[in-house]
């Protein structure tokens, strides 16, 4: 059997959630393409990286990434960091023909993506963005039902993704509250993930009218670099940074095939933890997914008897896709690790099969000109076409 060895820059939450499913694709969907083995993790400094190496069982460690990517012992880079690093990195890694699994967003604007995504064209190594809940079973059996022609023709597709670990004024500034690092707010962070799902299920955006809003202008400074999601000071005291980027954003979508749609997201939802939801209403039925429920799909047919016709749960299990690697019976729980084993899982598959991997850079730079869309039809107060991938 093959053997691929992950090279992971990072020593935080992302770290954690990607080493997890490097170390557990294999118990779970066996036998894998390739084992991948752990060898080196990087972090900001020597002692970082060696306890991150301890923490997430890598081989060897060390306080410079650029060493990490250099190594001829490395066959994949996996970025873990935060925006404004992804694109000197997988340039980076692309020249030393590495392939590479990159944190979402893809970079931090348009400009920035297209550089990575020229990179991995010209290196030919294979690429993919970790927008990891379109792996949720439920949303890749909904693909499923739409490509089988189950709803029609789409008319309408929904989508929320509405949290709350910011909504305090109290919470400290995080990076990504800055432009410099994040790119974006709330429109990068979490309002990607559902433009990726919009993609994913119906097709390409081809016009976006949007509204965007920074409700908390300043935050309290961070004591340390660690990013603290959710966390409260219990003053006020102190000093405090500016923030400037969106915290909402609300959109109307017009697809490349004639669907429209909305699209809301917001990190100020009081109440909302991490609410995913979509809705497609097709010509022949509609179809509702809400992550905090993830296990299940609601389905409901336009040809059900007019006694009958509403929607009905189905509970992804071994009978759904991914079915065979996950657990025995439907609703046992597939929580937000199962959805980075499948990530994992799929790229090692795309790797050693020598097959396209979605979604790739060049998912990741169309992503980036619909979010540039989206800032400048706010800016304009109007209609704005995304700018066409050649």
């Amino acid at each position: 059997m093959e053997y691929l060895k992950v090279g992971l820059i990072g020593g935080g939450f992302m770290a954690k959630a990607h080493s997890l499913a490097w170390a557990t694709v294999p118990m779970f969907f066996w036998p894998v393409p390739a084992l991948p083995v752990r060898k080196m993790i990087a972090d900001v400094t020597e002692d970082k990286a060696k306890e991150a190496a301890l923490r997430y069982g890598y081989e060897e460690y060390a306080g410079d990434w650029k060493k990490l990517v250099d190594s001829p012992d490395i066959d994949i880079v996996d970025i873990c960091v935060p925006n404004n690093l992804h694109c000197e990195m997988a340039i980076r890694a692309a020249q030393a023909n590495k392939h590479i699994l990159c944190e979402k967003p893809l970079a931090r604007n348009a400009e920035e993506a297209k550089s990575m995504f020229e990179a991995i064209q010209k290196a030919g190594v294979k690429n993919m963005v970790a927008y990891n809940y379109r792996r949720t079973p439920a949303i890749v059996y909904a693909k499923q039902l739409i490509e089988e022609g189950k709803i029609g023709k789409i008319l309408n597709f929904r989508a929320t993704y509405l949290q709350s670990w910011s909504a305090s004024p109290l919470s400290p500034l995080s990076w990504r509250f800055q432009k410099s690092i994040a790119g974006a707010g709330t429109l990068g962070d979490i309002g990607t993930h559902i433009i990726d799902l919009a993609r994913y299920l119906v097709g390409d955006i081809a016009k976006v009218c949007s509204l965007m809003k920074t409700w908390i202008t300043e935050r309290p400074i961070q004591e340390d670099v660690v990013d603290k999601l959710g966390t409260v000071k219990k003053t006020g005291e102190g000093r405090k940074g500016k923030v400037d980027v969106d915290d909402e954003i609300v959109v109307l979508v017009q697809f490349s095939n004639g669907s429209i749609g909305s699209l809301e997201a917001t990190r100020n939802a009081w109440g909302r933890n991490n609410y995913i939801t979509l809705e497609v209403h097709g010509e022949k039925g509609s179809l509702f997914f809400n992550y905090e429920r993830n296990d299940e799909l609601q389905v409901c047919f336009a040809d059900d008897p007019d006694d009958q016709r509403g929607f009905k749960t189905i509970y992804t299990g071994p009978a759904h896709p991914y079915g065979e690697g996950l657990w025995p019976i439907p609703a046992l729980g597939i929580g937000y690790g199962e959805t980075k084993i499948i990530e994992c899982y799929d790229f090692l598959r795309g790797i050693v099969d020598d097959e396209p991997i979605y979604p790739s850079f060049k998912d990741g730079y169309a992503i980036a000109l619909v979010c540039e869309a989206i800032e400048k039809s706010a800016r304009e107060n109007s209609w704005v076409e995304v700018e066409k991938l050649l």
